[in-house]
């Protein structure tokens, strides 16, 4: 088969330079008649201040809180979302060593359509908050407080009752990595997103009478936590994983990464980024060697950034791959998970080798 053609330009053809512009001050996303004043840009915690009645056109606005969690068995996924026309909650296990792929253990999911103000989502995804939804056999409560955040979900899955409670801890002193990016020629859209990795978390997920258990040691929760408004269609890669690495020493660390690119206009900042034991460490652009689309999904994955600091290989062994599509909406997705290999490289120069991370990378086609 031919090789099919890239949907986005990367770093290596782009023959961009991509500056990493810290904002290290509190700082209005929007004006009030809803141009983005922020051109690009990142932050060690959420300092961009966003007022959702100065997002336009309001429908073209999309607000979520998505918590993945994962101890390299099992998927856990837990979500609200109001994108405007409509909204949804919900919680999903998935079985990472099922046969054929086929690993969905359980769903349930609230949707409902119209409502843009059924439900009003926080306004800065790290700091103190709750959120809450119910309806009919539907539950749905965030909380989130200084040292740790605990997530319910409660709905019916193909009659049975389906439970999630889980408790994250947030380490003292643990950055984040927040970023906005504008859209080249729409000046009030914007794709701002804070990601919160390595957190530790424990829990349990139920399904009628049947209980999956997940304890801290072996469980890391990453948030997605997006506000957004953007043109119709769109498309990204999405990298995240957290890992206890010991160093020669025999000392502990948790190390982390989060890669999301092919979004947007990125010359003013990337979403790319390492953590090593709760701190950020900025990196360059960065973009696999070798387009999945269509059937390269479950080959090695090359990931290499522009500055040498980052340089892993994914050898993929799941593909939860989804296709949503109603007719002026799609959501095209493959989330890969596999087991990464590799270097990293830390602000002060230290190379860490990086053996049999599971973490996952997902290649997403939207109409939305």
């Amino acid at each position: 088969m031919s090789e099919v053609k890239k949907t986005y330009v990367g770093w290596k053809e782009s023959g961009l330079t991509y500056n990493q512009n810290e904002v290290t001050e509190q700082t209005d996303l929007l004006a009030e008649d809803g141009t983005l004043l922020v051109k690009g840009a990142w932050a060690r915690h959420n300092l961009f201040t966003y007022d959702r009645y100065r997002s336009k056109p309001t429908l073209r606005r999309k607000e979520w809180d998505f918590y993945q969690m994962s101890d390299g068995n099992y998927i856990i996924q837990i979500s609200i979302a109001n994108i405007s026309i409509g909204g949804y909650a919900s919680a999903t296990l998935i079985d990472l060593h099922a046969p054929n792929e086929k690993g969905l253990v359980a769903t349930s999911m609230a949707l409902w359509l119209g409502g843009k103000n059924k439900v009003i989502l926080p306004a800065c995804g790290d700091r103190p908050n709750v959120t809450e939804y119910k309806k009919g056999k539907f539950e749905l409560r965030f909380e989130t407080h200084e040292t740790y955040r605990t997530l319910y979900f409660k709905g019916p899955s193909k009659g049975k009752t389906l439970e999630c409670k889980f408790r994250m801890d947030i380490p003292e002193n643990l950055e984040n990595i927040t970023t906005v990016l504008p859209f080249d020629g729409y000046p009030t859209r914007y794709f701002m997103t804070t990601k919160q990795n390595c957190m530790p978390c424990e829990g349990t997920f139920a399904v009628g009478e049947k209980i999956y258990s997940f304890d801290k040691q072996n469980t890391f929760c990453c948030l997605d936590w997006g506000r957004v408004n953007t043109p119709y269609k769109l498309c990204w890669y999405w990298g995240n994983g957290a890992h206890r690495v010991v160093d020669e020493n025999g000392k502990e660390h948790i190390f982390g990464f989060e890669i999301t690119w092919a979004i947007g206009n990125e010359t003013g900042a990337t979403e790319t980024c390492l953590f090593w034991d709760g701190k950020a460490h900025k990196i360059g652009a960065v973009d696999v060697e070798v387009f999945p689309k269509p059937d390269k999904y479950m080959q090695p994955w090359h990931f290499v950034s522009e500055d040498g600091r980052f340089d892993m290989t994914m050898t993929p062994y799941y593909d939860n791959h989804n296709d949503t599509n109603a007719l002026i909406l799609r959501m095209h997705s493959h989330q890969v998970y596999g087991k990464w290999n590799g270097t990293v490289v830390l602000d002060d120069g230290r190379k860490i080798e990086i053996k049999d991370m599971v973490a996952f990378c997902e290649y997403v086609e939207n109409r939305w």
